[in-house]
């Protein structure tokens, strides 16, 4: 596919962007917030510019992603509208907004010999991210790079490759045309997905991976990178609703929760009802009645007709869908004992108006996003007040959560002395 030019391989390839992403990155540590966040607000004014020329793009993706039998969800989450693209844009702007971690000092201590020691965040360097169907991490994971001083190389999923790259075209000229390196935001040109493997193994090229994408994309990057990675797993999130919650919030929670949007990570997939709660049966009604699939036990079927047999692999599945699995227990120990069996570490809420046991799971379950009386569908930077974010961290290192400018950066440690000398 490649050809025999040495060139077209695709180790040669992310080297060579790898190398310009570098020389990118070093030129955006040299840039103030301020500069950083002019070039953010030419990059969204571009992308509003072009608009017409990114939906008609998407249009092409989206006619593909028909014909090849995507999903709803998987096409609720690559269609763009001008709605969406606005949002794009406006979260562009937001970025540019937010306080500027590069620099920050953590904290500062005098040791007894009169050193000053400082913590101070610096960029990571050079991030990768791979990622599918969703062209607007396109813009997201660009952004949040260049505004935490780092460089960004991109690699979204083929059935997106039109609208990434018309909206690559739109962040480079704009950032271009404001003084930062149009190399800060690379898009891998290929869709061969022998560049995802070379951009796995180019250890010392690439400071960190972000994988965003299914659970076959997440587990070969972690079983393929030879760099290290910023997981996003499964959103296997769960609204558990308490004894004492309130039925009307109850209702309207788990309805939010499930049915906003069902193809994004913050969507609830199970829903655990106490078996003390006053009556399930409204909550699974509202649910049935907005179109919503509900899978149960034959407790859960006894409830409402509508229900249709669970079957032991629902407990574990990521449905992104309108289809919601159902569960009685007893309490919220059974509660979080079920999400530490099932969950994936990442958005897990509860409902009730005893503050005791809310405090119970808030401190009892494991995960990134623990939420009371809140639907799991704010588990996004945005509503984080973080502005964009470039995923949703689930694992216990480094950043965890919704992953923005912060948990781009590390930080190093900065001695200054009076020739101190050590005995």
């Amino acid at each position: 596919m490649h050809g025999s030019d040495p060139q077209t391989l695709p180790e040669t390839l992310i080297a060579a962007m790898a190398a310009q992403a570098r020389a990118a990155s070093h030129r955006l540590a040299a840039m103030d917030s301020a500069a950083k966040s002019r070039a953010l607000l030419a990059a969204a004014a571009e992308v509003r510019a072009q608009a017409e020329t990114i939906l008609a793009a998407n249009a092409l993706d989206m006619a593909a992603g028909q014909a090849n039998g995507l999903t709803p969800a998987l096409l609720d989450r690559l269609r763009l509208d001008a709605g969406r693209l606005e949002a794009m844009a406006a979260g562009i702007e937001d970025v540019a907004r937010l306080d500027d971690p590069a620099g920050r000092v953590i904290e500062e201590t005098r040791r007894p010999n009169g050193l000053v020691l400082q913590r101070v965040r610096v960029p990571i360097g050079v991030i990768g991210i791979i990622y599918e169907s969703r062209p607007n991490v396109t813009a997201d994971a660009g952004v949040l790079c260049v505004m935490s001083g780092n460089a960004a190389i991109l690699r979204g999923g083929s059935e997106a490759v039109h609208s990434n790259r018309a909206i690559h075209a739109a962040l480079a000229k704009g950032l271009a045309s404001a003084g930062a390196p149009a190399d800060a935001v690379q898009l891998v040109p290929t869709t061969d997905r022998a560049a995802v493997g070379a951009m796995l193994r180019a250890e010392g090229a690439i400071d960190m991976i972000v994988p965003r994408g299914g659970k076959s994309l997440v587990a070969r990057v972690q079983e393929e990178a030879r760099v290290p990675v910023l997981a996003h797993l499964d959103g296997l999130n769960h609204t558990y609703v308490d004894r004492a919650a309130d039925p009307e919030m109850a209702r309207t929670l788990a309805v939010n929760a499930k049915l906003r949007r069902t193809g994004v990570c913050g969507a609830t997939e199970t829903l655990l009802i106490d078996r003390a709660f006053a009556d399930p049966r409204p909550i699974l009604a509202a649910l049935a009645e907005a179109k919503c699939e509900l899978r149960g036990d034959a407790e859960v079927q006894a409830l409402d007709p509508r229900v249709v047999p669970a079957s032991a692999q629902d407990w574990d599945t990521e449905y992104l869908d309108a289809i919601l699995s159902v569960k009685l227990v007893d309490g919220v120990e059974e509660a979080m004992a079920h999400i530490a069996a099932h969950g994936s570490h990442h958005t897990d809420a509860i409902v009730t108006e005893d503050a005791a046991t809310a405090e119970r799971f808030l401190n009892g379950v494991d995960s990134a996003i623990v939420m009371w009386n809140a639907s799991t569908q704010f588990a996004d930077g945005g509503e984080f007040g973080l502005g964009a974010e470039i995923g949703i961290s689930t694992g216990r290192l480094h950043a965890r959560g919704p992953v923005a400018l912060e948990g781009l950066t590390t930080y190093k440690w900065v001695v200054r002395g009076t020739g101190q000398t050590r005995p």
